[in-house]
């Protein structure tokens, strides 16, 4: 832990003080501002003589911290926010205020001790084998782009390099950051498998799919990537399906659930997850669903080896840390310097109990299904999807395109809710995200009367 002059204690005793605050009371949902109006309200931050602790404070809570959306408010329903628990906040700070450096076992055993065992949580819930295991990444986006690269290089190993172009399966739903990964990071073709009417990718279409390729084709593609929970439908792919498929050509299969695979935790919803227990890699973001501050991946292996064959880095000042043996996160991923992202998690869960995070899960499901039937019997709404989990996607009957922005800039400026368009099947409509415990019936009811 560092140790701080007067000055820097005192400003940092009244940013905890701020944070504090937070915890204890519902932040209103604030609203974005344009550069203009910071510019004229913040000016010039960083400056020759500094401004020092107290004006530093001022300005970010009277200026800054207003001009930025309270993604944890109960009526924040716009793409996936976040709620984190006030034991996981909390000790986000205690570890932003640490110097643990957690990229090896070496510097932070304790840190990675602790990470494993939320991790091995996680791999329980999704039936992965004792041997599973991985590490906590920035977000989703990293966690796949890990997960894919692992697996390419599985593939390559197993195959040798032919010097052709290799290719993944993915649907139109899958994330919109694994496709980018893929082409622009990877530089790997992406094959594109119809979507059921839900959207949700199959077994049979997969199989159809591939059918339709060439010898060639098939023999390039190394990995398909299904969806427990997609972004813009909450649907979860037919991953029991999927991944029959991706056994009998050789694939790899990575199950991406940066959102939805936090429902692996319901038992009421457990039964969509089927043939996750397959998976040859898995990620979800407890930043999500999961009530953890951002930013937080788990990525997990079904066989760990396999993860650090493609990301062990190796250098002579490296050495003491890559000893045989040890579990260094570093070894997992496309990073080695990491902070401790995954320790609030884990704290929340050894404090409040895996029971509770069930129970939390189970009872935004509860309101998710309660909102979709006040659409259903709305009259002036159209639900355009059956929900699997917590999304609900609808339209406003009558309406056009514009209305839709113009109504959720009012639903903000009155600070009411923070509600955005999106798109489905060529048209605009709206959607609702509910992941936060805190989000009632009543929530969505009062938003649903708005528009009217």
């Amino acid at each position: 832990m560092h140790s701080y002059t007067p000055e820097v204690h005192t400003t940092a005793h009244e940013l905890a003080q701020l944070c504090l605050d937070r915890l204890a009371m519902t932040a209103p949902l604030d609203r974005s501002a344009t550069p203009a109006e910071l510019e004229r309200l913040a000016g010039r931050t960083v400056t020759p003589d500094g401004l020092g602790g107290a004006e530093a404070v001022r300005l970010w809570s009277e200026v800054l911290a207003p001009a930025c959306l309270s993604v944890d408010h109960p009526r924040y329903l716009s793409f996936i926010p976040s709620a984190p628990t006030k034991m996981a906040a909390a000790f986000d700070m205690l570890v932003g205020a640490s110097s643990v450096y957690a990229g090896s076992w070496l510097e932070g055993a304790g840190a990675v001790y602790a990470e494993n065992q939320a991790l091995r949580w996680i791999a329980d819930l999704a039936g992965l084998p004792a041997t599973a295991g991985g590490a906590f990444v920035q977000g989703g986006t990293i966690g796949n782009l890990s997960a894919l690269v692992a697996a390419r290089e599985a593939a390559r190993q197993r195959r040798g390099s032919s010097g052709a172009r290799w290719a993944v399966c993915v649907t139109g739903e899958t994330h919109s950051s694994v496709k980018h990964a893929l082409r622009v990071v990877m530089d790997v073709d992406v094959i594109e498998v119809a979507g059921d009417e839900r959207g949700r990718m199959t077994g049979a279409a997969l199989r159809d799919t591939v059918q339709g390729l060439s010898q060639a084709a098939r023999e390039e593609i190394f990995a398909v990537v299904a969806t427990a929970g997609t972004t813009n439908l909450g649907v979860v792919d037919d991953v029991a399906g999927i991944g029959a498929v991706a056994r009998e050509f050789g694939w790899w299969l990575h199950v991406a659930g940066a959102y939805g695979g936090a429902g692996l935790a319901a038992p009421s919803v457990r039964h969509l997850y089927a043939g996750v227990e397959h998976a040859d890699s898995f990620i979800v973001d407890p930043h999500k669903w999961l009530f953890a501050p951002f930013d937080a991946c788990a990525l997990i292996y079904r066989d760990p080896v396999l993860g650090r064959a493609a990301h062990t880095q190796h250098a002579g000042y490296l050495d003491p840390v890559t000893v045989a043996g040890e579990w260094n996160p570093s070894d997992f991923a496309i990073q080695l310097t990491r902070r401790a992202r995954g320790l609030p998690f884990w704290f929340s869960l050894a404090v409040n109990g895996t029971d509770a995070y069930r129970d939390a899960v189970e009872q935004t499901l509860g309101v998710a299904r309660a909102g979709a039937e006040l659409i259903r019997e709305s009259g002036h709404l159209r639900l355009l999807v059956e929900p699997d989990l917590t999304v609900l996607i609808f339209e406003r009957i009558g309406w056009q395109d514009e209305d839709y922005g113009r109504w959720g800039s009012r639903l903000l400026d009155s600070q009411l809710a923070f509600v955005t368009p999106t798109r489905h099947a060529a048209r605009v409509c709206t959607r609702f995200a509910v992941i936060n415990p805190m989000t009632t019936v009543e929530d969505l009811a009062l938003i649903i009367d708005s528009l009217r």
